[in-house]
């Protein structure tokens, strides 16, 4: 319900305004860092950082995968509970933007990386 008023409030926005307006989708753990590149790379992680989402539809443990890249080397994955939505968004063609949200040396991997998922309208 909350996400169809702020669709319905963005309608009413002057053109110009609308090109910047970023929704934030969902906000997630990095799944299955501890095997990818966080650990060589984390020195030179920042929040803020942007992230890529590739869709990989062909992916033989999940066929909603979304892997997360970070300067063109894989971090992790969408979690699988939560990679279905963006999964279909990016399938339609939606513009998804993801940024690292939070970092911690937390000894838990599913507890160093956090991202979070937006849609630009």
């Amino acid at each position: 319900m909350r996400l169809l008023l702020t669709l319905s409030l963005l309608l009413w926005l002057p053109a110009a305004q609308a090109e910047s307006i970023r929704l934030l989708l969902q906000r997630s753990p990095l799944a299955g860092s501890q095997y990818y590149a966080v650990g060589a790379q984390w020195q030179q992680l920042q929040v803020g950082d942007r992230l890529d989402l590739v869709r990989e539809p062909d992916n033989r443990h999940d066929p909603y995968a979304v892997r997360v890249d970070w300067r063109g080397q894989q971090l992790g994955y969408v979690p699988r509970a939560d990679n279905r939505a963006i999964a279909a968004a990016l399938d339609s063609g939606e513009r998804l933007v993801a940024r690292i949200s939070r970092l911690s040396r937390h000894p838990d991997p599913w507890r160093r990386v956090q991202f979070e998922v937006y849609i630009e309208l």
